[in-house]
């Protein structure tokens, strides 16, 4: 696998920009945003080290779905498209984490939708 670099402040990946890849973050953290609206921006989390992003678009190639942002200096594997065949042919059992991370983000998805419908019921 390739290794990038990043500088603390640089973005890694932008939110509608292409995907084909994702990222394990080797050293360092990066902040997780994603825009709301017009000069808005809601920060969904941070990633550190051993965290991986980017898995949706690995396996979908669609657009990215939020910025990912170095808070501090990175160095980022790079899994590529034929590196995660290679890696499911070779030893599926190592795809078992990346499917957890997926159901992980899945949940914590739903219980936003979760609760904001519990808030329109109040309303």
């Amino acid at each position: 696998m390739k290794t990038l670099y990043v500088k603390k402040g640089n973005d890694i990946v932008e939110e509608g920009g292409s995907s084909d890849c994702a990222y394990i973050i080797e050293s360092g953290s990066v902040e997780v945003s994603k825009t709301m609206g017009p000069g808005e921006r809601k920060v969904l989390g941070v990633l550190q080290e051993k965290d991986i992003f980017g898995e949706l678009g690995l396996i979908d190639g669609l657009p990215r779905t939020a910025t990912v942002t170095a808070l501090e200096d990175c160095a980022i594997s790079v899994l590529t498209p034929e590196a995660f065949t290679a890696l499911s042919k070779r030893n599926p059992q190592a795809l078992v984490p990346i499917l957890k991370i997926l159901a992980k983000r899945l949940r914590a998805t739903l219980k936003i939708v979760e609760d904001l419908e519990d808030d329109v019921e109040k309303k």
